[in-house]
């Protein structure tokens, strides 16, 4: 049942769409330009570096507020499931974020929200996925690439550190390794899915790239 009550946390302050509101803010609505997705790159594109940098901090922050949330609400409880309360927690995040109910479920890709997760989860983690994520970033320039890669560290991460019992998983019983490995998997396969035009534009070449110095991009 608790699984039930970390996801409906999770998904209520995903709900909190920071791209969509500070659009609103400025008198527009962000899914109508660039991309159409409710996210920190086609803010950055649309209203500039400074908006991007804040709908990321906001859609991080709104993250792990779910995720410690419920860690403290439940890890008393259930020791040995920290890592399930912490995982469903941020799939709910980004499950809100990616398909809020009031924007007739077209929200953003749940980049930024992973990043939350990831903070909220584990300091191992957290490092390896910041030097993914920009080692391939600032190389190329392409977001996309960046975030489909992370997650695939981010997988390769639980695998090996829930195996081994290290960091976060090093109190948590098996079945909530591979739980809690198995929910990542799902995660990683949803932002496939939801980079998917993104992927077909990197394999053809067309895929804009991205400056933090200037609202233009590339591509």
């Amino acid at each position: 049942m608790f699984r039930i009550y970390c996801l409906l946390i999770g998904y209520a302050f995903g709900l909190f769409q920071t791209s969509y509101i500070l659009g609103k803010m400025h008198g527009i609505d962000i899914r109508d330009y660039g991309s159409g997705n409710a996210g920190t790159t086609n803010m950055m594109r649309t209203m500039g570096t400074k908006a991007g940098l804040i709908t990321f901090a906001g859609d991080v922050a709104k993250t792990m507020i779910a995720v410690w949330l419920c860690y403290f609400i439940f890890r008393d409880r259930l020791p040995d499931m920290v890592p399930v309360i912490k995982i469903y927690a941020g799939a709910g995040a980004i499950l809100g974020h990616n398909f809020p109910f009031y924007l007739n479920f077209k929200g953003g890709k749940g980049i930024a929200c992973t990043a939350g997760l990831v903070l909220s989860y584990d300091p191992v983690i957290s490092i390896l996925g910041i030097i993914t994520f920009f080692s391939i970033f600032f190389a190329t320039h392409y977001v996309s690439l960046g975030s489909i890669l992370v997650y695939v560290g981010l997988v390769t991460e639980f695998i090996v550190m829930g195996m081994n019992h290290w960091g976060c998983f090093r109190a948590a019983s098996d079945a909530a390794v591979w739980e809690s490995c198995v929910v990542m998997g799902l995660l990683a396969i949803m932002a496939f899915y939801k980079h998917r035009e993104n992927i077909k534009r990197l394999l053809s070449g067309t895929e804009k790239k991205t400056y933090l110095k200037s609202k233009k991009s590339e591509g």
